[in-house]
């Protein structure tokens, strides 16, 4: 069975699906531009859907101190998860300032773009690797339906758990997972029906493909 995270939940529907569908973590995402944007207070109220066995992911994007003290005081997440421009310092101080693990994700659009990953290794908890955004005013950090040539990944290990993201879908679930070795996955717009916009019966299917593998 492959882990799977789906991230961008901002509906009980979805949430929902998410938990009966065998989901390991949801992911709620506090950055503004995103379509899947949630405020605290609704981000607590999908929270309380799940059983506590469920990893709760807040997504955020270079985030200050001030931002995370606020969505934590209010959400009980278990893993943060870092789509901006993070340094290994500042991974590390989010770690021993508010106590919770790291995942740090990665844009990855050729080889090179794996090149920064050791510096973190000994600092974040998680890796997550998703689809570099395109180069455009206002492109989203991640959740663009766009993948990756997952060969990149092919044959690489690390010392810490990474998750694969970017355009994942429950038709080519098996074949990235088959390319790429990977054991945990993230999907946001491969379970919608337009940005934003869950579909349970694509979330369930996503993960009725996960299992499968």
């Amino acid at each position: 069975m492959t882990l799977a995270k789906i991230c961008g939940i901002n509906s009980p529907v979805a949430a929902v699906a998410a938990a009966a569908g065998g989901a390991a973590f949801i992911g709620l995402v506090f950055y503004p531009p995103s379509p899947r944007a949630v405020s605290p207070e609704r981000a607590a109220q999908l929270a309380a859907l799940v059983p506590e066995r469920i990893g709760r992911v807040g997504l955020f994007v270079d985030p200050d101190d001030a931002t995370l003290r606020t969505v934590l005081s209010r959400v009980p997440l278990t893993l943060l998860q870092l789509h901006g421009r993070d340094s290994p310092d500042r991974i590390r101080e989010i770690r021993e300032r508010f106590g919770l693990p790291v995942m740090k994700a990665f844009g990855v659009a050729e080889p090179s773009d794996l090149d920064a990953v050791a510096a973190y290794q000994g600092v974040a908890d998680w890796l997550l690797f998703d689809a570099k955004p395109p180069q455009e005013p206002g492109a989203l950090p991640g959740g663009n339906a766009r993948s990756f040539d997952w060969r990149i990944l092919s044959g690489r290990s690390w010392p810490i758990p990474w998750m694969l993201s970017g355009g994942l879908t429950a038709s080519n679930l098996a074949e990235a997972v088959r390319v790429t070795g990977a054991r945990a996955v993230d999907v946001s717009s491969g379970v919608e029906d337009r940005p934003g916009v869950k579909n349970p019966d694509r979330i369930r299917a996503f993960l009725e493909a996960a299992a499968r593998l």
